[in-house]
């Protein structure tokens, strides 16, 4: 599968990703745990169909520690025994999120209070951009049919 568009080589879309990489950058930097940031991303880009984000966050979170069992689990988190009460409030608010189109309410209040059960105001905030930046990257990678594979841990660290 070729991509539709390479957005590096796109002088508009360059002077975009510049921005875009520096936002994901400080998103990565804020108090928000990294197990939880790549938890997130991964199970945004698994109900958005995002492969190329699906295996740069596979990657990412395995290089980083996470276990392979965990990662396999982010699919079935609400089945799954192996994610603590914050990991599973997060997942919980990004796929309402994620799918805010399929509910009328948007983000509903009790899944809102159970996030800030276990974040505070600057985790919550960097929890709420990191889902929808993800959002964003996954339109990006599937409207330009982006193959995926070929990532390599870091590489766009």
């Amino acid at each position: 599968m070729d991509a539709r568009l390479d957005y590096f080589a796109d002088p508009t879309a360059g002077k975009a990703l510049k921005h875009i990489m520096a936002a994901g950058r400080t998103i990565e930097e804020s108090p928000l745990p990294t197990a939880v940031q790549e938890l997130v991303a991964l199970r945004v880009s698994q109900i958005n169909g995002c492969a190329v984000c699906i295996d740069m966050h596979t990657k990412d979170a395995a290089a980083a520690g996470e276990t392979a069992v965990r990662l396999n689990l982010v699919a079935a988190w609400r089945e799954a025994t192996v994610f603590t009460g914050a990991e599973r409030a997060a997942l919980e608010l990004a796929e309402e999120a994620t799918r805010i189109a399929d509910g009328a309410g948007g983000v509903g209040d009790e899944v809102w209070a159970r996030a800030a059960e276990h974040y505070d105001q600057e985790q919550l905030t960097a929890l709420v951009l990191m889902i929808s930046f993800m959002n964003m990257a996954n339109r990006l990678n599937v409207v330009a049919r982006q193959p995926a594979g070929d990532y390599v841990p870091g590489q766009f660290h």
